[in-house]
């Protein structure tokens, strides 16, 4: 073998060592770079986002049943016939209306004996009255006895109480005639009438079928409602509420609350709340289900989150939240529940990611990666 030989094969066995390290470099620095590919992987990416300072404002939406701001049953105050009646049901009335009349002739009657029987007082009195005057001036003179003058004084006082008593039957009878007529107290709408020309009616209210008319006042209507007690403090006097009927889906009627009855049930644990609402155009009507929408301020110096950020594990509720580039899982206390948020009142501060969508499986310690921030809520 030549020298010129041996020389070409030293350098094509040095080309090939080179080669032979070169890829074996460019093999270890792939396996460096899949390695270091394949840990940054393994940790979780996760989505944060952080709280929003203070609570929103919020309502508390209760059932109630409109009722009318009076309501009441219209009776005969004297026994009689049904003469004629002037008004039907959903007539608008005013205070002072006349709706019925009743035919009472045993009550004309009696009045009529009253009067004459209150006449005839009457001209008793004034006979006793001349009597009692003569006898007073003759006893002065000397020209009767003491005791006849007596006698005439003492008939006078007679006469002045039973003319005082016919006087007071008259009046008795001349109210129980005024009754005749069935006048309505307030203004209001007539929602039944229950008697008709001929109808024998009595006095009183002994049974509720006995009722002429029933007369509602829905100007102003009053709402009842049962507020839970953890609530009762909205429910304070003057109070704003807003009220809303399924029929006038698009229309809220404004009111206020009056009073409640400052005591709390013990069966339901509420607190009985009257709100009136004007109703002076008539378009809501007594008896129609409503729903109340009291506003509840929100709570001061808390954080709301989004509620797909809880955690609910055997020891109780927590968020996962990232520090130094790991998943820490810290306990929270909350507030209301407003559905997609919730309200914080503990645990965690402001400046805090808080992950978003935590796998189940996680748990405190672990290497996180942040994808993005979604900025405040």
């Amino acid at each position: 073998m030549t020298r010129k030989s041996t020389l070409w094969i030293g350098v094509a066995s040095a080309v090939f060592l080179i080669a032979v390290g070169v890829e074996i470099a460019s093999r270890v620095r792939a396996e460096a770079r899949l390695a270091a590919v394949t840990h940054q992987a393994a940790i979780p990416l996760v989505r944060v986002t952080t709280p929003q300072p203070d609570a929103p404002d919020q309502e508390l939406v209760l059932p109630g049943n409109t009722q009318p701001f009076s309501d009441t049953p219209i009776y005969a105050r004297t026994n009689g016939y049904v003469k004629k009646w002037m008004v039907d049901i959903g007539a608008h009335v005013k205070q002072g209306q006349v709706l019925a009349e009743i035919d009472s002739p045993e009550v004309d009657q009696q009045l009529r004996q009253a009067r004459a029987d209150l006449a005839t007082a009457d001209a008793n009195l004034r006979l006793a009255q001349i009597t009692s005057d003569r006898f007073v001036a003759l006893f002065a003179t000397d020209s009767v006895s003491k005791q006849d003058r007596d006698n005439a004084v003492g008939a006078l006082d007679a006469a002045k109480a039973t003319a005082q008593s016919r006087q007071a039957d008259v009046a008795r009878l001349e109210q129980l005639q005024s009754f005749e007529k069935v006048i309505t107290p307030f203004d209001g709408v007539v929602t039944a009438r229950n008697t008709d020309i001929g109808a024998l009616v009595d006095a009183g209210a002994a049974s509720a079928s006995r009722e002429l008319f029933h007369l509602a006042a829905i100007g102003t209507l009053r709402i009842y409602v049962a507020v839970p007690e953890p609530y009762a403090r909205v429910t304070r006097a003057e109070a704003p509420a807003s009220v809303t009927f399924d029929e006038f889906p698009e229309q809220k009627f404004s009111g206020k609350v009056v009073r409640n009855a400052n005591a709390i049930d013990a069966v339901s644990r509420t607190l009985t709340v009257e709100v009136d609402v004007d109703n002076a155009k008539g378009d809501v009507m007594p008896g129609a289900y409503g729903f109340v929408h009291f506003r509840l301020a929100g709570a001061r110096h808390t954080l709301t989150i989004p509620a797909n950020t809880l955690l609910f594990r055997s020891e109780g509720l927590r968020v996962g939240v990232v520090r130094d580039n790991k998943a820490v899982l810290v306990p929270v206390a909350i507030d209301r529940d407003y559905g997609d948020k919730v309200e914080v009142r503990s645990g965690i501060e402001a400046t805090d990611q808080v992950i978003l969508d935590p796998s189940d499986s996680l748990v405190s310690g672990t290497p996180v990666r942040v994808q993005a921030e979604t900025g405040r809520m």
